[in-house]
């Protein structure tokens, strides 16, 4: 049995999978594409859940001033930097540097 979260999940999940390489985007803007624009939060949980998950590029899911805030759910200190280093995205201080340049807005498509 499914529970609500669970869809939900499903749907940030998907979005998550559109996040093109080289890109980043916002736990509220995935939030604001499913219409749901006060649950970011929610986003945040779902991302957390899904770090088992091969399919799921989470490290392209940052806060909303580019900063790394869930790199913590990332096995080893630096691994989410290093995922995005390895696109091309500069990280300093755990900041997204550029971050209007590499910002991707989601679309719901679904």
């Amino acid at each position: 049995m499914t529970s609500p979260s669970d869809n939900f999940f499903e749907k940030v999940y998907a979005i998550a999978r559109q996040i093109p390489y080289g890109k980043v985007t916002s736990y509220g803007a995935i939030a604001k594409a499913l219409g749901t624009a006060r649950s970011a939060r929610m986003v945040g949980w779902a991302m957390n859940n899904c770090h088992h998950r091969d399919d799921i590029p989470a490290h392209r899911v940052i806060n909303r001033k580019g900063l790394l805030t869930g790199k913590h759910h990332f096995d080893g200190t630096n691994l989410m930097q290093q995922l995005l280093e390895n696109e091309g995205i500069i990280v300093v201080d755990n900041q997204i540097q550029d971050f209007e340049k590499v910002f991707w807005t989601p679309k719901m498509d679904l």
